[in-house]
């Protein structure tokens, strides 16, 4: 399956002052180019989902897709600008990943797309080995254009919880080993981007 790529960066970066959390450097280079550099490869086209000037992304040279519904409702906000633009390019489906997580797998839309299909889910979400149970990662998921009224409509009723949604429709998972490290270790905090240097080496 041939899907576009949306990055997520409409959040607030609370924990982290404020501002543009991709804008941080790790080893020379912006959290963001990171991402973008690993999904590029991955997807058929690629936008940003942020919110504000878009102009102060040119330098990536991406759509920039802000969220259609105010006030910041979290990231299935996202999801659905990704969705609203991948129904104008024909897309059936589209790929997100989070804009501070520099390490994610460089074969995240395969594995998603493989899960969907041998699961027989329209959703797949990314999930790692937890000592308890298995972690999904719901902003790192294979989601249909199909469901993007549905989604609206969720949304407009309040619904925040990404999983709350998913489990509505059933999500397949494909999980991935967190050996040496979660590859989903996202950056949140000054002490996390010190630790995302560590990782570097």
């Amino acid at each position: 399956m041939s899907v576009p790529g949306v990055i997520l960066a409409g959040g607030l970066a609370r924990r982290m002052g404020g501002g543009d959390k991709g804008r941080l450097m790790l080893g020379g280079e912006s959290l963001i180019q990171r991402v973008v550099d690993r999904l590029r490869p991955q997807v058929s086209s690629l936008a940003l989902n942020a919110n504000g000037d878009p102009a102060r992304f040119a330098d990536l040279g991406l759509p920039v897709l802000a969220d259609g519904i105010a006030d910041f409702p979290g990231p299935l906000a996202g999801v659905l600008a990704g969705l609203d633009w991948a129904a104008t390019l024909g897309a059936s489906h589209i790929v997100t990943a989070a804009a501070d997580t520099p390490y994610f797998p460089t074969d995240l839309v395969s594995r998603l797309t493989e899960a969907a299909a041998t699961e027989g889910c329209e959703i797949a979400l990314a999930a790692t080995p937890g000592e308890a149970k298995t972690l999904r990662h719901p902003t790192f998921g294979l989601w249909p254009v199909a469901l993007r009224d549905d989604l609206r409509e969720a949304l407009a009723g309040g619904l925040r919880k990404v999983v709350l949604w998913t489990d509505r429709h059933g999500a397949a998972t494909a999980l991935f080993s967190d050996q040496p490290f979660d590859p989903f270790f996202n950056v949140n905090t000054p002490d996390d981007l010190v630790k995302a240097e560590g990782l570097l080496q």
